[in-house]
């Protein structure tokens, strides 16, 4: 039994399967999805998806930094209508991306503070991303850390260096398929073994990360939740452990994270 805390299912490779998308996660054992909201569209969109799909869908409200630069003055009141809406469960995606530089670096830091204000204000945890911005987004997030309830760095890909610095933030941590990709994955793989069961959490951010170690290739290369089981297989064999030791621990640790039933 896997909970996904990380699935782009408002994405329009998803339109037009979406709910056979769904069935394909529950019969692999997938019994929870977070839907991630990118953008305000995004965020309404999967909160009408959780909204339709209880106790199976939920959904997150928040702006990515790549869409920093399309905030304006109605965003924040929007998210925060959002945030109140049933199965929202948490703020975010939010965080910092210099990697891309879709928006401007001093937006996408304006936007973040915001984000995290607005989590704090409305006792949500944070979904977090970051890539190529550690320093600057540990200085940002350090500042309200105290102030949330919780906070997760999505799709953790660093090593075990960025990974201490994350736990010393009382960070919960989210893994995804990248662990599984014999070019990128090595500082990954190096340092899942060193995240706490109770802060370790899975997820595919499907469509995105197909696992590059499945076999056979699906058509398209387009990622699924239903993979989730082969990423927890992954990180048991990286960190030591049983597959169903950690498909447990992972699953309480997102039920109680996001407060899912």
């Amino acid at each position: 039994m896997l909970v996904d805390i990380g699935v782009n299912l408002t994405n329009r490779v998803f339109r037009d399967d979406r709910s056979e998308v769904v069935a394909r996660a529950r019969d692999c054992g997938v019994t929870a999805m977070v839907v991630t909201g990118t953008d305000v569209g995004h965020s309404a969109a999967a909160s009408d998806l959780a909204r339709a799909c209880p106790g199976v869908l939920y959904a997150t409200a928040g702006v990515h930094p790549h869409h920093a630069g399309e905030c304006d003055d109605t965003t924040l009141g929007r998210l925060a209508d959002l945030a109140a809406a049933d199965g929202v469960v948490a703020v975010g995606e939010c965080g910092l991306d210099f990697n891309r530089d879709y928006s401007a670096r001093g937006d996408q830091a304006i936007w973040f503070e915001a984000q995290l204000e607005l989590a704090a204000q409305v006792g949500l945890p944070v979904f977090l991303h970051q890539r190529d911005a550690h320093g600057r987004f540990l200085e940002i997030l350090s500042r309200h850390r105290h102030r949330l309830r919780g906070a997760v760095a999505h799709c953790f890909t660093g090593g075990p260096e960025e990974l201490a610095a994350y736990l010393d933030l009382d960070l919960h941590i989210g893994v995804t398929g990248w662990i599984c990709d014999e070019r990128r994955g090595a500082a990954l793989r190096e340092a899942v073994a060193r995240i706490p069961p109770q802060r370790l959490m899975l997820e595919t951010d499907a469509p995105y990360l197909l696992p590059r170690d499945l076999r056979p290739v699906p058509k398209g290369r387009r990622n699924e939740p239903m993979y989730l089981p082969h990423i927890c297989a992954a990180v048991a064999r990286c960190s030591g452990r049983t597959a169903d030791d950690v498909a447990a621990a992972s699953t309480a640790t997102a039920r109680a994270f996001f407060r899912i039933d």
